[in-house]
């Protein structure tokens, strides 16, 4: 009797494996966040009702978290620099959901401008009385060279995707911790935990991110119920690469869908999860590499980047062109 079950038991282990490697093969976030989309809380209960300030609301994840937070029933500030578009997709949510005029609030917001974000907190406040969640998602990316571009684009890049993010942070914090609950889910990138050619700045600006929100969720272990969760996505279809900077500051430049990656995002804002790893293969293997096997990350990475650059110098798009051939003169 015993034989059997350990002969059933070594029968079993390898299926185990299998079936998991399967699972890995087809994963487009990791494993933690996939179990909370099957067996956790589902956004349209758990957001319902729920005052939710979206940043970079006008266009790319921002906007898409925008419509499906409206058909969970949030209510919203969306903030962005662009009232015009801002007004937009408030439209566009009135359209697609049950929410009513007063349930959102454009709230234009310049991250740059840190001196009004105090201002912006107290409005957004006053307005619904409270602020839920917050998710700072405005930013813009980087296509450069790093010995082709300037300084003040790193500074730029630190100074919007950083500083900016930091100092909304800051206003609501104090209002959340007074309240003793709330979630901060800020979006930061693969490149957060990752470096990646032609990306040097804004990989520098999403590892000051990652650093700022591990250390801060360390800083509040007395509020349980305040979640600290960031978001790296992986190519994502959004308007973030379109707005990339280039070499000068002036000068502009397989992607997962963008309502697939909002959708997990809030699976995991609704169950808690602290880190979010969201990407479609062979990207997400990356994750999985830097934080178990850094020396095959490091191979892998050199043999990616070097194909990066190449199709970057060919004209051809830096993310979804990592398997197609460069041009060739």
């Amino acid at each position: 009797m015993d034989c059997c079950i350990v002969s059933a038991l070594w029968c079993l282990i390898p299926l185990y494996l299998f079936l998991h490697f399967l699972c890995f093969i087809f994963a487009d976030a990791d494993f933690t966040l996939l179990w909370a989309s099957v067996t956790g809380h589902g956004p349209e209960k758990k957001l319902k009702g729920l005052v939710v300030w979206v940043t970079g609301a006008s266009s790319g994840i921002g906007e898409e978290l925008a419509y499906q937070l409206a058909r969970c029933g949030s209510h919203l500030i969306l903030s962005a620099r662009r009232e015009d578009e801002l007004k937009r997709v408030k439209r566009r949510c009135l359209e697609h959901s049950d929410l009513k005029d007063k349930d959102i609030l454009v709230l234009p917001l310049d991250l740059l401008e840190r001196t009004s974000h105090e201002l912006k907190t107290k409005t957004a406040i006053q307005y619904f009385g409270h602020i839920d969640i917050l998710i700072n998602n405005g930013g813009r990316s980087q296509r450069s060279l790093c010995m082709e571009t300037t300084v003040d684009v790193y500074q730029a890049l630190m100074e919007l995707n950083f500083l900016g993010t930091v100092s909304v942070t800051k206003q609501v914090l104090p209002h959340m911790t007074q309240r003793g609950t709330g979630s901060i889910v800020t979006v930061s990138s693969i490149v957060g935990i990752a470096g990646a050619p032609l990306s040097t700045g804004y990989s520098a600006s999403k590892h000051a991110l990652q650093g700022f929100f591990n250390s801060l969720r360390t800083e509040l272990t007395e509020f349980p119920n305040i979640l600290i969760s960031t978001v790296l996505p992986g190519p994502v279809r959004s308007q973030i690469v379109q707005n990339a900077f280039t070499e000068e500051l002036n000068k502009s430049g397989t992607q997962m869908p963008t309502s697939r990656c909002v959708r997990l995002m809030l699976v995991g804002i609704s169950n808690g999860v602290k880190e979010m790893w969201i990407a479609q293969q062979p990207f997400l293997l990356f994750y999985y590499a830097w934080q178990y096997a850094p020396t095959v990350a490091w191979f892998a990475t050199n043999l990616m980047g070097r194909k990066r650059v190449q199709n970057f110098k060919a004209g051809l798009d830096a993310d979804s062109a990592y398997f197609t051939k460069p041009k060739t003169s």
